[in-house]
């Protein structure tokens, strides 16, 4: 079930002695994992560069529908971006609450998607009445062909603060933050007429206020505050954890005495 809806990655319910596994974080791993699981390593056409791991995690080399841990190995479970990529995403979800008694799932929402399009995205999600709903993407009407990824993942993040403090105070806008508990509530492709025209149709005023509930004025006043001191904690961490340099996967693996994995397919999980 769901807990909470975090601010961003950086908020998120994890305590001191939590043991944290992270899947599919790619090129972007989370400082706080203890595992990191990646499947296809060789293959960049599901991220934006190659896979990066810091010198106190371990590498496992997995598919996030067969993880090798035993149920409930871990305290808290990240998922960050990966979900929409997924062949098999009942079996994802699935796999993730059984090794983990809590953790946190992001993806783009089905605005995020329009935005910042890519063909890899087998999925449209969104957060709906505490479920993540999913969507086969290739019945949504629009234009997912080209990828402004450059634009809304690489560049306005880190060079607009509008742009920052938008993603904070409409958190769900672009981006579906679900931090859980015990299992994740979801729905795949679904007909009922409920959540189907959310996908299919124009939203009218009444599915919009459902996505995103009106505010009155003092309560906009204490988000934009509240997302102003956290972009400001958010620049004290990044001096923290600026001397801490990742390591590529092939100095990972030199370090523990190993050779490269190999893969033999471009789907990742």
């Amino acid at each position: 079930m769901r807990t909470r809806r975090p601010t961003d990655r950086w908020d998120l319910s994890i305590r001191k002695k939590d043991r944290v596994l992270e899947v599919g974080p790619g090129h972007n791993p989370f400082f706080r994992s203890n595992v990191i699981v990646d499947k296809y390593v060789n293959d960049n056409t599901h991220r934006c560069g190659d896979i990066k791991i810091y010198a106190h995690q371990q590498f496992v080399h997995a598919d996030g529908e067969h993880l090798p841990f035993k149920d409930k190995e871990f305290d808290y479970v990240i998922c960050n971006q990966v979900l929409e990529h997924v062949n098999n995403p009942a079996s994802f979800i699935q796999e993730i609450c059984r090794v983990g008694k809590r953790g946190y799932m992001e993806t783009p929402s089905l605005i995020g998607e329009f935005l910042f399009p890519k063909e890899a995205h087998k999925w449209v999600i969104l957060d709906i009445d505490d479920k993540l709903v999913l969507y086969d993407k290739n019945l949504v009407p629009g234009n997912y062909k080209n990828n402004y990824g450059e634009l809304f993942l690489n560049y306005l993040p880190y060079q607009s603060l509008p742009y920052k403090l938008l993603g904070l105070t409409e958190g769900e806008l672009m981006i579906n933050r679900y931090e859980w508990e015990n299992n994740i509530d979801f729905i795949i492709n679904p007909q009922d007429m409920y959540y189907l025209p959310f996908f299919t149709q124009k939203w009218d005023r009444t599915m919009v206020e459902k996505l995103f509930p009106p505010r009155n004025v003092l309560s906009e006043i204490r988000k934009v505050c509240s997302s102003s001191y956290h972009l400001i904690k958010g620049k004290i961490r990044q001096r923290f954890i600026r001397g801490k340099e990742c390591l590529t996967l092939e100095q990972y693996l030199k370090n523990q005495g190993q050779n490269p994995p190999h893969h033999e397919s471009t789907d990742r999980f």
